[in-house]
């Protein structure tokens, strides 16, 4: 890999000068994304290998060794996977807070493990959506919210958003992470890919300060690929004084001049290649993202979504982790090549490190290389190099000094073989660092020591089990169903009235949805998308008013208002019923399904034959082709209803 310093400059190649005491921007660190419900299978998996996804994750020296978890501060809404919950989902669980109301959904429980593991990561935290209460005061919803067409929506939502309402939400989920967590959020931002409201920053800005949060850093604006607000923030020294950081989603290893002479720090705060991330371009293009963004735009922190891909591959985005955990009832996960190019950077630098400007840069022949020294007076320093797209070796020699250390570096390397191997160490003769690097590679050279790769051994991947029941008994109160993943609504473990415990879809009204896409009735998924022929039954409970269903032969779940694709038979309170296929209804008629009592719903399929029961009696039996095979689900309005004993099984 390395020849002498005499042969390099007898080939007249020209020494890059890596000063200690040359100027830089001071390093952020590298996270990751928790939202979109991204990590909601991660909870249900066994112990052990819970343990050993999280080690890989978050464990300094072992795996990915995130600095930054950013997480969604649930909303209630659909948000690109799923739902998230939020911790006051109505105005008098806000003005009345309880403990269990910050024990809802998985990114509590995430921040704590994460933090177990690492007490010095960083937590962000970042909102899609709001529950349905936000900004009533002043925007209250007409008395047919349905009738809204999509854009009045949007703007209704968006008057709503920024509201002093939602401010004092965001300050009550910081202080609750707190409280009943002993968790410090460190930095928050706007609203997830939406135009802001520079008044609102503001307003937070005041609102988390009252609150004793003057240590949260706000990020602004989480827009894609629009360094704007920076115009808006010379303008107004209120806010520029407001934000810490500007961050941009998706920037393309580009910021704008004015944000590069703005005097705050930059962050890709959100980011990716935006495809699969199971494979070695992957990890090349995440490897050139990490390099380029300070090296093209001098971003000094980046956050990619998704943390893990800890959900169901019928739904949007799949694989967008350098870790899959989709098989929570096999245990088995899948550690892609990206977790390598993340631990490139994040084992051999930290949060508080230097860039050094002057060996920082693009290389001649494709590629990239970044440099970074430990704060004063350590000496110690790293170089982080990428050649994804070189065809060719490139032999680069840096002159060493600034009081920078003149031990040997360690050297570790991927490539499309083999991931984060330790290869010989490198001299520094007469102050002068001498490498080659061959194409198709991502490198890391340190003074520092520690790095490891962690070593796991996963079981072998298994079908999702068939067939399958839940009686929902062994659940906690408040907590989430294994395995089911809510795609509208929130879908939680409840008593019954009569004894045991049952599920509870909990959301008897919509709330403020994200800005891309209407969120969907309440309905959540599980199962196998390979699922073909079989029955799908529950009991089903309507509290007062409204409708339950049960769904089968789901074959994606949607981003969008509109039902998944997939056939499902609806029983509403006033006895008329539906079965559909999607949107499309096959059948219809009415029996008696009167509110608060127990109900049975089921569905068989059998080839292209679809039959729907109530009660033990057959409502319809039809053939329809549209929807081959998928998963099962239950789903209400919105209404609040409880179902129990969902069993699938062989015809």
């Amino acid at each position: 890999m390395a020849f002498s310093s005499a042969s390099a400059f007898a080939s007249g190649i020209r020494p890059i000068e890596i000063d200690g005491h040359g100027p830089g921007r001071v390093f952020e660190g590298i996270g990751a994304l928790s939202a979109g419900a991204s990590s909601r299978l991660l909870i249900d998996y066994p112990g052990p290998q819970r343990g050993e996804i999280l080690d890989l994750l978050f464990k300094p020296n072992f795996g990915a060794a995130f600095h930054h978890l950013k997480v969604e501060v649930g909303g209630d809404v659909n948000s690109t996977d799923g739902t998230e919950p939020s911790h006051a989902r109505t105005r008098e669980e806000f003005d009345n807070p309880r403990p269990e109301y910050f024990r809802r959904g998985y990114e509590w429980w995430l921040m704590r493990e994460a933090k177990r593991r690492d007490p010095r990561i960083a937590l962000d935290v970042l909102q899609w959506g709001a529950p349905a209460w936000i900004g009533e005061k002043d925007h209250p919803w007409p008395d047919d919210p349905d009738a809204l067409e999509w854009p009045q929506r949007k703007s209704l939502n968006a008057r709503k958003f920024y509201t002093r309402d939602n401010a004092e939400f965001v300050a009550a989920f910081i202080r609750g992470a707190k409280k009943y967590h002993d968790l410090d959020i460190d930095f928050c931002g706007i609203w997830n890919e939406t135009p802001h409201d520079l008044e609102w920053i503001k307003l937070l800005r005041r609102t988390l300060d009252g609150g004793g949060l003057e240590r949260v850093k706000i990020v602004a604006s989480d827009q894609t690929d629009d360094w704007n607000i920076v115009e808006a923030m010379e303008r107004d020294p209120a806010l520029k004084a407001a934000v810490h950081a500007v961050g941009v989603h998706y920037p393309k290893y580009r910021s704008s001049d004015a944000a590069r002479r703005c005097g705050k720090p930059l962050s890709a705060s959100e980011d990716g290649p935006l495809r699969p991330l199971n494979d070695w371009s992957a990890a090349g293009a995440l490897a050139k993202i990490y390099n380029r963004n300070y090296v093209l735009g001098r971003m000094t922190r980046t956050v990619i979504w998704s943390l893990a891909t800890a959900y169901y591959d019928a739904l949007p985005w799949p694989d967008s982790g350098p870790i899959k955990a989709d098989s929570p009832w096999s245990g088995h996960y899948e550690v892609h090549p990206a977790l390598w190019a993340v631990a490139h950077t994040t084992q051999f630098v930290r949060p508080g490190w230097q860039y050094l400007d002057c060996a920082c840069g693009m290389l001649r022949y494709q590629g990239s290389y970044v440099s970074l020294r430990s704060p004063a007076p350590d000496d110690d320093y790293s170089i982080v190099a990428e050649t994804v797209d070189a065809r060719r070796p490139q032999t680069l020699v840096f002159r060493v000094g600034g009081g920078l250390s003149a031990k040997p570096l360690h050297v570790w390397r991927s490539d499309r073989r083999s991931q984060f191997e330790r290869l010989d160490d490198l001299p520094v003769l007469d102050g002068l660092l001498t490498v080659t690097f061959e194409p198709g590679c991502i490198y890391s050279l340190t003074t520092t020591t520690g790095q490891q790769k962690g070593r796991t051994n996963p079981p072998p991947s298994a079908d999702f089990p068939f067939p399958y029941t839940d009686d929902f008994d062994d659940g906690r109160v408040g907590g989430l169903p294994n395995y089911f993943s809510d795609q509208g609504g929130v879908f939680e473990i409840a008593d019954r009235p009569d004894g045991g415990r049952c599920l509870r879809q909990s959301l008897a009204r919509q709330g403020i949805d994200w800005h891309s896409h209407p969120n969907p009735e309440p309905y959540t998924m599980i199962g196998s998308k390979d699922w073909r022929d079989y029955g799908v039954s529950c009991q089903a409970f309507v509290e007062d008013s409204g409708y339950a269903a049960v769904y089968g032969r789901i074959a994606e779940g949607l981003q969008s208002e509109q039902p998944p694709r997939g056939y499902w038979l609806k029983a509403n309170a006033d006895g008329r019923w539906e079965l559909k296929a999607s949107t499309k209804t096959l059948a219809s008629g009415r029996a008696p399904f009167p509110a608060d009592r127990w109900h049975t719903l089921e569905l068989r399929f059998d080839g292209p034959r679809i039959t729907a029961l109530i009660d033990g009696e057959q409502m319809a039996s039809i053939e329809d082709r549209a929807y081959s095979g998928g998963m099962a689900g239950l789903g209400s309005g919105w209404n609040r209803a409880r179902f129990d004993d969902f069993a699938v099984r062989a015809l």
